[in-house]
């Protein structure tokens, strides 16, 4: 999309099965788990910009020796100052004394990142200050190992002032309300729990203490202490955790909303955020990576077990569609192909804003991320024109009308590149001031390529969220090519309600759909409706969120969504705007024909998935009303 949207996050994790004296002899480096988190991080990289970690932990170390390394950094570039961090002091130790490069055990007693269970994180902040204490990984340091626990996460709570207040109820004092902490707390109380009935087990048993800790560690039900600590979480997650002693898990909402997928041989175990990146990192095959199912969690056995378990009972799987629409590298076959799916569907509605001419049309797209439904797209417009090509043909006779068939066989989209992007203002600009000032100057665009007052200029891009940037800078460049009509298609639906599952859309007055559907109220001299829906919403505020209604749903019911289009193309026109502009959107019945395994479309119809969200709505639309610029969740 042409806006800034922030997601909420990646993950990555690596498990070494085999000694690492094997992955010296086998791969000639004892750094290839910090290698190849490097990689999956760094592949990882357009799911958080705004700051990076990894955790590494080593097994079997002597008492005294330090065996859990972390590095955070909320740097530019987050990836490469992590990672430089790392690789520094072994590139150094490497250079002076090169024979130790290779012995596995002098490094692992006096190097860090140089064990057997890695975990990493890449995050886009959806709020809150991006300190480097707000940075994944996050630890709970403990003497005992079995009761250390290291967790990063894609994820967002709906109810963290629940989840405190529970804590409360626990006996404990936290000292911060967010989620990450909330979580990291819960789970770590359970774990203590679990420990403490091992440890007076064991006692009774006659164990010496010494001998305790490591049948603690063997004996951890993981299972049971992410059953009892996910009970009332509400939202959409995919949580990566690792114990001091070398047990390891990851977690997915029973709803399926964030993403997860896993891979496994005799050598390693990996998780990421996305399939693509495992593929590329580790040279496998699609089919040989699984897609954690919802509710389930991966739980890797300090011994090298493996399995596959529900902790929680799956839900109706709604995963995220704005994942497959923009979100997630495209590289991934599915999401390659329903990108095309989306840009394909939109041909009928294209056709209709272009009243059927090709010849005087030229089609583009923008951003970048939107080239896969722009292909999509010109694919079914060349299939359209083989029909036209066909009918016009069966008219004529080939053979005395060569003049006319050359002109039949002509017809075909014109197809250019309009605007290109040569920086990537998303690696350093968050404040959409800023942006708005130079956004302008970062789209080159081609000209020579419209004739001026002659040719309508259609652009697709993957989605339309609040249109500031498509009002102030977008629509503003391509109007210096003077074309007859500005066409902007979207990929995805009309987005009308916020998200509290991890991107960062959650006022609702900020989304242009919203805006449209308010100003048609007050057009059609029914604003007594936005009174209606503030009352009934306020008289729900503080009921269980089980109980909670999207009234808000009621604000765009007097209308279509060509009516709602159209007002948003009034209220994005530029003053002083010559060329005519249009604005069409994906229908929410073909996103469900270009997706079908990603139905999640709380964004387009106000369907959430869990109670949280109409709980989150709800507020949004209170705060809206009472000129509130707070977040909803």
């Amino acid at each position: 999309m042409s806006e800034l949207i922030k997601h909420e996050c990646g993950i990555a994790l690596v498990r070494l099965l085999k000694p690492l004296e094997y992955y010296l002899a086998e791969y000639g480096t004892p750094f290839y788990g910090l290698n190849k988190l490097h990689l999956m991080m760094q592949k990882q990289h357009n799911r958080g910009q705004d700051g990076a970690g990894m955790a590494c932990i080593k097994f079997d170390l002597e008492p005294g020796n330090k065996y859990i390394n972390r590095i955070r950094s909320n740097s530019v570039s987050p990836i490469q100052d992590v990672f430089k961090k790392a690789y520094k002091p072994l590139f150094k130790m490497s250079a002076k004394h090169p024979e130790r490069a290779n012995d596995v055990q002098w490094l692992k007693k006096h190097m860090e990142f140089t064990g057997e269970l890695f975990l990493g994180h890449l995050r886009y902040g959806t709020f809150g200050a991006n300190k480097i204490e707000n940075l994944h990984p996050m630890i709970r340091f403990n003497n005992w190992m079995t009761k250390s626990l290291v967790l990063a996460g894609n994820f967002n709570m709906t109810n963290v002032d629940e989840l405190f207040n529970l804590l409360i109820d626990l006996g404990q004092y936290p000292v911060e309300t967010s989620d990450t902490v909330t979580i990291m707390e819960k789970i770590g109380n359970f774990l203590d729990q679990e420990n403490e009935k091992l440890y007076q087990q064991f006692k009774e048993e006659g164990l010496d203490k010494r001998d305790i800790s490591p049948r603690i560690a063997k004996s951890l039900d993981i299972l049971q202490i992410l059953i009892k600590s996910s009970q009332l979480w509400d939202g959409g997650f995919a949580i990566a955790g690792m114990l001091g002693h070398g047990d390891a898990f990851v977690m997915r909402d029973p709803s399926g909303i964030r993403p997860a997928f896993y891979y496994a041989d005799e050598e390693v175990v990996v998780a990421a955020s996305e399939r693509p990146v495992i593929q590329t990192s580790f040279n496998v095959s699609e089919d040989n990576v699984k897609e954690l199912k919802p509710g389930y969690v991966l739980i890797i056995r300090k011994d090298g077990r493996v399995t596959e378990l529900e902790y929680r009972k799956p839900l109706e799987k709604k995963a995220c569609s704005f994942e497959r629409i923009y979100f997630s590298r495209g590289t991934d076959s599915d999401i390659y192909r329903e990108r095309k799916n989306l840009g394909r569907a939109l041909v009928p509605a294209v056709m209709e804003a272009i009243d059927n001419d090709f010849l005087n049309t030229v089609f583009s797209y923008i951003p970048n991320t939107a080239s896969s439904a722009f292909r999509g797209m010109i694919n079914g417009l060349h299939d359209l024109c083989d029909e036209i090509k066909r009918e016009k043909i069966s008219r004529i006779d080939p053979l005395k009308e060569a003049e006319k068939l050359k002109e039949i066989l002509a017809i075909r989209p014109r197809v250019d590149n309009i605007a290109v992007k040569d920086i990537k203002l998303r690696t350093f600009i968050t404040q959409d001031s800023q942006r708005d000032d130079l956004v302008g100057h970062v789209y080159d665009i081609t000209y020579g390529v419209i004739r001026p007052g002659i040719d309508n200029l259609l652009v697709i891009d993957d989605s339309i969220v609040r249109g500031t940037t498509l009002k102030q800078s977008i629509i503003r460049i391509l109007a210096r090519l003077e074309p007859k009509n500005i066409i902007i298609a979207s990929s995805a639906p009309q987005i009308r309600y916020p998200d509290c599952y991890g991107i960062d859309m959650a006022r609702i007055g900020d989304f242009i759909a919203f805006r449209a559907a308010i100003e048609l109220l007050k057009d059609s001299a029914q604003q007594h409706i936005m009174n209606e829906v503030y009352n009934k919403s306020k008289a729900q505020q503080h009921l269980p969120k089980e109980e909670i209604v999207n009234y808000v749903k009621e604000i765009y019911k007097p209308f279509s969504a060509q009516q709602i289009s159209d007002k948003i193309a009034e209220l994005l026109r530029p003053a002083g705007l010559k060329p005519g502009l249009k604005i069409i959107y994906q229908s929410i019945e073909d996103l469900h024909s270009a997706i079908p395994d990603h139905t999640g479309d709380w964004y387009f119809t106000g369907n959430y998935p869990t109670p949280g969200g109409n709980k989150v709505v709800n507020l949004s639309y209170i705060q809206f009303i009472e000129g509130s610029n707070k977040r909803a969740y």
